[in-house]
């Protein structure tokens, strides 16, 4: 279904940057008669729904993709392998150029096979209805939407509708992905969706993009409602036992205003993971969340409102500010090697549970140096 009038188009297109939208116009001039050039995907979606999309992907039809990268003058990558390119914008954001093309998946959870297409082909290859939206350009500016799938009706209904019967089937991924989303934008499942759910589950072992996906839910502005959503729909499984809970509980500090770095969502996950390094290298973290999170469980002082505190505050609810050498020497204790060796007392009472607060451990002090040897004169 073509959609040229106002005002989908339009507001669609009203809603990217200026800049933007003077590049788009560029592509098209460059791409040459009988080429098209559309923003397809993320992009129209979020415009749609009122937002200011960040992230450019276009298609091109008829032109090749990395030699059109190279007419805009600005840095650009190409990708020999599908036949795209990555262009650099003045801004230092990434916009990526794809030759349209079709898809298919000899091995379901492995790599798709591509082979060029048309920009219909393309939007028939993606994942769900709301994400196969085009905004074709024009070389004159005029801009018309493109609606292969019905998308539209997905979006007024802001619902989640996979494109193909055995779209999780073969590509597990696209069920965390639907998840993001629908944390995200507030979306719900259609019920061609949650019909596809144990497939998902079923292949998520053959999926090695799926791991991708889940790291990407680390980094959504509310990770918490990403993994919930997982939960309702049935696929709670993809993540460890209380995972939901550790990060639902990270959005809530964020919704009372503290700010929460992805790498603290990533600890969390890590806390509730039977194996905690196996997870991290499936995903990908690297060595920084599990680092902050030994931190945060350590009796290391930690700044308030750090996420060594934040993650303490979630994991260890009863922890307190141990006492440090300057309060040991405040009570008494002569500076130098003594202070270490008190703080070492105190520590051991700590990890034995024999200390639970400040109070404590200053009268664990106290009864540390009444029965301690006088420092040799």
């Amino acid at each position: 279904m073509n959609v040229s009038a106002e005002p989908l188009s339009r507001r669609a297109w009203g809603q990217l940057q200026p800049a933007d939208r003077d590049w788009l116009v560029r592509l098209a001039r460059g791409a040459g008669p009988g080429a098209r050039v559309a923003l397809v995907g993320g992009a129209v979606r979020d415009a749609l729904l009122g937002g200011a999309p960040l992230d450019l992907d276009v298609v091109v039809e008829g032109t090749d993709a990395g030699a059109l990268a190279a007419a805009t003058g600005l840095p650009f990558l190409v990708h020999p392998a599908f036949g795209n390119a990555t262009v650099t914008l003045p801004d230092g954001r990434h916009a990526d150029l794809v030759r349209a093309r079709r898809e298919s998946y000899p091995v379901p959870g492995a790599n798709p096979v591509p082979a060029p297409g048309s920009l219909t082909d393309d939007l028939r290859r993606r994942d769900f209805g709301l994400n196969a939206l085009a905004l074709v350009v024009g070389p004159d500016g005029e801009v018309t939407l493109l609606d292969e799938v019905g998308g539209l009706e997905d979006l007024r209904a802001r619902t989640l509708r996979p494109l193909h019967p055995r779209s999780f089937h073969e590509d597990a991924s696209r069920l965390v992905r639907g998840a993001r989303l629908a944390g995200r934008l507030d979306l719900g499942a259609h019920p061609e969706l949650r019909r596809q759910v144990p497939d998902a589950l079923e292949m998520a072992g053959r999926t090695p993009r799926l791991h991708a996906e889940l790291r990407l839910l680390l980094g959504e502005r509310r990770p918490g409602r990403a993994a919930r959503v997982l939960e309702e729909w049935g696929a709670g499984s993809l993540l460890p036992g209380g995972a939901v809970e550790r990060l639902e509980a990270l959005d809530g500090r964020q919704d009372a205003g503290e700010s929460v770095p992805e790498q603290a969502y990533a600890a969390a996950l890590l806390s509730v993971a039977p194996d905690p390094p196996a997870l991290a290298a499936r995903l990908g973290l690297g060595e920084k969340p599990g680092a902050l999170l030994a931190r945060a469980l350590s009796d290391a002082p930690a700044s308030p409102g750090s996420p060594e505190a934040i993650l303490r505050a979630l994991l260890r609810p009863d922890a307190y500010p141990p006492l440090t050498g300057r309060d040991v020497v405040a009570l008494g204790v002569p500076p130098g090697p003594a202070v270490g060796a008190a703080l070492a007392h105190l520590a051991t009472l700590r990890r034995g549970g024999q200390v639970r607060s400040r109070e404590e451990e200053r009268a664990a002090l106290e009864a540390y140096l009444r029965n301690s040897p006088p420092p040799p004169q």
